[in-house]
């Protein structure tokens, strides 16, 4: 039986990368991003496996229009949609939102404190929170939902960082309730992913020798390496995993 999986910020990145790995499979993938032009060259790329849905997932109102776009039952929900919003307001890409300790902002400016720690949390924890909840409905038994979170979470990051362990707790409590319906739920935690468009051009030569040297493995993280755990997550090999965080960092941040 041929599964529907939805892939938020499926357009780019590890996002298009894990769209990429259900579709070969033959599933009906369904990605949503912000962007329409970014979406359709993602299905342009993809095939005729993927179907767009423009959606910002931290918009309630467009989650329920996504909602009503997808087939009755969902059997792979991935929540990706996120990113750092500080590299984006020093890159400008939000405008001078900024945050505690980024050029251009006083200690005393606490509305663009807040702002920026909104920003982050309403990106990397609301937007999984209310695609969820949007969807859960359409959540098939045997199902599985999984979300990208970051080895920031481990790190002292900032808002950024405090917003993916979050996610890891929220997790904790999304997976007891769709226990109870046979559906696991995870989080994948990337490490230094190269080839994405997440450190925008801060992805200078110096930067990623200095993110490759904390690894073990000598090697740059890849989105194909976050797509096959995700992909593995949402197996059958996989159906005993769940309420788990899965570090995928080359050892950067190890376990005991």
């Amino acid at each position: 039986m041929t599964r529907t999986v939805v892939v938020t910020g499926g357009g780019t990145g590890i996002g298009l990368a894990v769209a990429a790995a259900f579709a070969a499979e033959d599933a009906h993938v369904f990605i949503t991003g912000r962007r329409e032009a970014v979406l359709s060259k993602a299905r342009a790329e993809l095939g005729d496996r993927v179907s767009t849905v423009v959606c910002d997932a931290t918009d309630p109102v467009q989650i329920e229009v996504l909602r009503d776009r997808l087939p009755g039952q969902v059997d792979v929900l991935v929540n990706n949609a996120g990113g750092n919003r500080e590299l984006d307001a020093a890159a400008g890409r939000l405008g001078a939102v900024g945050l505690g300790g980024q050029p251009g902002q006083g200690p005393d400016d606490l509305a663009a404190l807040a702002a920026a720690w909104r920003a982050n949390i309403d990106a990397n924890l609301l937007s999984a929170v209310l695609t969820t909840a949007g969807l859960s409905r359409r959540l098939a038994s045997g199902g599985a939902v999984v979300h990208i979170g970051s080895f920031a979470a481990d790190r002292g990051a900032g808002s950024y960082g405090a917003a993916k362990a979050a996610l890891n707790s929220w997790n904790l409590f999304l997976s007891r309730q769709l226990g109870a319906r046979d559906i696991t739920s995870n989080v994948v935690a990337p490490g230094y992913i190269a080839d994405t468009e997440f450190f925008g051009d801060r992805g200078s030569e110096e930067f990623h020798n200095a993110r490759v040297a904390e690894t073990m493995v000598g090697r740059a993280g890849y989105p194909d390496d976050i797509a096959g755990v995700v992909r593995f997550l949402a197996s059958p090999a996989a159906r005993h995993i769940t309420a788990q965080v899965i570090n995928v960092n080359g050892g950067a941040v190890p376990t005991r």
